[in-house]
This record gives structure tokens, C-alpha cells and sequence, in this order.
């Protein structure tokens, strides 16, 4: 990957709003060369897609959010790939990462109850064939978000302490 494309990306990533204009002038490069390396970013797959962070306390969102480890019993040929597939076509899914360690696959997943999240693990994920175990965990309170604090601490409620 050249430097243009990876300065691209972490200004993106950083922040993707950020125009073509802004990030050539920023890398001293030519603003139809820097939308002409995102374009083609996005064609290959590099760039999924362009989102945004919301504390969702403050948007007053109630969802519930749980992190569940998995362990499952690999296909023969297919690897993890093939239940990791399995998996990640319910819509309560948001992510799934293969790990390493004491589980094999790490699900987040979002619900609009405690007992409806419950009932996706119950009813849905640990009765999958290959599926051994499930450990589940509810998020209760996100304090960084992808490199972005959630709740910042406001300084006029802190006290001065004057020595």
C-alpha cells in the first residue's frame, strides 16, 4: 500500500468526514488524486463503509448490547469460516471476530430487552450444531468507543485544588 493511500486512511478513519480537498491539501497532494485513491479504495472492498459514533445515552437509546464468547467445534475443510458465516446472518448481530484463547468466535450482539438478547442465545446461537458453548456478557457502560471517548469528563464539575 503506498504512503498516499495510508495517510488517506487514517485521516479517514480518524475522521470521515473529512473531504478529498481538505486531505490533499493536508498531504500536499492533488485533490483528483486523493478522490481518485478513495474511489479506489472503495471499488476493492478497503473502504466497507463510512459510519458514525453515537453515544447512545446521550441520543437516549435503551438497546441492550452483550458481547458472547463462543466456542465451537471447527468444520472439517470450512474451518470456522462456515459457522462464523452462520452466525453473522441474524440481524441481531452486529460483529464477530474469530479469536484466540479460551473461545473461538466473540459475537456482539444488540436487542431491545435483556429477555430478548437472552432468548437469542437460547433459541437461536447455542443451539447451532457446531456450537459447544456460550458465555455471555451485557455491555453495561461504554466508556471508549473505537478510539473515541463516550463520556467526557466536564471540567467545570471537577474541583480546583489549589495548593
Amino acid at each position: 500500500m503506498t504512503k498516499l493511500r495510508t495517510d488517506i486512511l487514517r485521516l479517514l478513519t480518524d475522521d470521515a468526514r473529512i473531504s478529498a480537498a481538505d486531505i490533499a491539501k493536508m498531504l500536499g497532494a492533488a485533490e483528483k488524486d486523493v478522490a481518485a485513491e478513495i474511489k479506489a479504495l472503495e471499488d476493492e472492498g478497503v473502504i466497507c463503509r463510512y459510519t458514525v459514533i453515537v453515544d447512545d445515552e446521550r441520543a437516549g437509546k435503551d438497546d441492550v448490547e452483550a458481547l458472547i464468547e463462543v466456542k465451537v467445534s471447527p468444520m472439517y475443510k470450512h474451518g470456522f469460516d462456515s459457522i462464523a458465516e452462520d452466525i453473522y446472518q441474524f440481524d441481531e448481530v452486529k460483529t464477530v471476530y474469530l479469536m484466540s484463547g479460551a473461545y473461538d468466535l466473540c459475537v456482539v450482539i444488540e436487542g431491545r430487552t435483556l429477555k430478548e438478547v437472552a432468548r437469542f442465545v437460547s433459541e437461536k446461537l447455542s443451539v447451532m450444531d457446531k456450537v459447544l458453548s456460550t458465555a455471555t456478557h451485557f455491555i453495561l457502560k461504554k466508556y471508549k468507543v473505537n478510539g473515541v471517548l463516550m463520556h467526557r469528563v466536564d471540567a467545570l464539575k471537577r474541583q480546583s485544588v489549589h495548593a
